[in-house]
């Protein structure tokens, strides 16, 4: 979701009213406020993009009343409840009905700031996830294939958005099992060349002797058992796309002929003269430093330059982990429909296990994780993980699972940097202010060993 969510803060107290939202919005939080459940349940529908904050004395119906109505408009959606000293039997019970949580006056900015930034969080990933079964249901493609929240894979959904129409050719890196081939799906079913074909050739699962034909073409007699014309893949691609995987595994004589293709636009056939013109997009992809290969001889640079006009970097899985809740969800719904069964729940203790994974096979890795889960077969990255993990704490949701492992990363890291923000954030590859942000947000300034503003920044 690109739009901020929205925290609806119910309040008919107007100096309460004023000092929660005047809270809320000096974090940063998008607010509107309401005297009344009245005036609130026109806002509320399913799918709400935000959270409620309700005070539980009102006039009219009350905060109980507003927190049944909601959790029978949407069980997901998260309700916060503000109590009075009397009030500790009314906040029991709203919390059987499906209250999130529950602040018992007088309390602090910063204690209403992190308990709604909490439920914001939880909304988001739900909104995620309902999006995400939308999406499968539908079969929805482009960038709804590129799932996650992170920073990073939101610049590449949105580098992928910016230039699909385009007809410039792309650059995709990543290591392997990153997710290459969803780029150049994702470039192009968002392209005017969707109805024709997307054409794929692993550059690295073909002997020499044989993808100078796959790529080009031949024609009858051009060598020995070339029986009959072959239609090669770049002139299949005519009018879309072409996915040149491990593009650095292509011979170098082979280069030469594709930067011609590259720069003229024709083709010719094995054992032919004549010159087809082709109208393709080239998506290539390679997991290795094309540019350090082309300075050692064993790439060539013209055809480097050529092809590095648009360059996307998937960063590995290891270095975006907030998305691996999402992630796993999503494979998930995808294992669940492919096998016919039941989509399983993932215990927290699981969660903070793959959340801890150094996910050497990054994306590729953790869907098998998820057919292993569906399966209801053994999985190794599972039983290794969990066996060096502490307890995971019980009882929790799965953004709290989350919140904890982060909040374990962060205290692990600044140890081994001395309490140097910048040096954690650098580390972490989160910028300083993020670090910072999440330090406040966990306690982690508390005379832990780390602090905000270390000497040393």
């Amino acid at each position: 979701m690109t739009a901020p969510l929205t925290v609806l803060l119910v309040e008919d107290d107007l100096p309460m009213q004023l000092g929660c939202q005047q809270a809320l919005q000096l974090a940063g939080l998008r607010v509107e406020a309401v005297e009344a459940v009245e005036a609130a349940l026109p806002r509320l529908r399913q799918g709400f993009e935000g959270v409620v904050v309700t005070d539980m004395r009102l006039p009219g119906a009350d905060g109980l009343a507003l927190v049944r109505r909601c959790h029978e408009l949407d069980a997901d959606l998260p309700v916060i409840m503000i109590t009075g000293h009397g009030d500790v039997t009314l906040a029991v019970e709203a919390m059987r009905s499906g209250a999130y949580d529950f602040i018992p006056k007088p309390f602090s900015p910063e204690v209403l700031v992190e308990v709604v930034r909490r439920a914001l969080e939880k909304r988001a990933l739900t909104l995620e996830v309902q999006s995400l079964r939308q999406a499968l249901a539908r079969k929805e493609g482009g960038v709804a294939k590129l799932v996650g929240r992170s920073p990073q894979m939101a610049a590449v959904r949105q580098l992928v958005t910016r230039v699909a129409g385009s007809a410039v050719d792309v650059l995709v890196k990543g290591e392997t099992g990153t997710g290459k081939e969803l780029v150049a799906q994702a470039l192009h079913e968002l392209s005017g060349r969707q109805k024709a074909p997307l054409v794929a050739l692993n550059c690295g699962g073909l002997p020499d002797t044989i993808i100078d034909s796959e790529l080009f073409g031949h024609e009858a007699g051009a060598f020995t058992g070339a029986a009959k014309r072959r239609i090669g893949k770049i002139e299949h691609a005519h009018g879309g796309t072409l996915f040149l995987d491990e593009v650095e595994s292509m011979p170098l004589n082979v280069q030469v002929k594709l930067l011609r293709v590259l720069q003229d636009r024709v083709v010719e056939r094995l054992g032919s003269n004549e010159r087809i013109s082709v109208d393709c997009r080239v998506v290539a992809a390679t997991k290795d430093d094309l540019l350090a290969r082309a300075k050692q001889n064993a790439f060539r640079s013209d055809l480097y330059y050529r092809l590095n006009v648009v360059t996307i970097e998937l960063p590995p899985l290891r270095e975006r982990r907030e998305d691996i809740p999402l992630l796993l969800e999503h494979f998930l719904l995808l294992a669940a429909s492919r096998y016919g069964l039941p989509q399983p729940a993932v215990s927290p203790t699981q969660l903070r296990a793959l959340m801890a994974h150094d996910w050497p096979g990054n994306v590729r890795e953790l869907r098998n994780v998820a057919d292993c889960l569906v399966l209801g077969v053994h999985s190794e990255v599972l039983g290794a993980a969990a066996a060096d993990q502490a307890p995971a704490p019980q009882n929790l949701s799965l953004a709290e699972t989350v919140e904890d492992f982060e909040r374990s990363l962060i205290r692990e890291a600044m140890g081994r940097h001395g309490g140097n923000v910048a040096r954690t954030a650098q580390a972490l590859r989160v910028p300083k202010t993020t670090l910072n942000d999440k330090i406040r947000k966990y306690g982690l300034n508390d005379g832990q060993g780390v602090g905000v503003g270390t000497a040393g920044e």
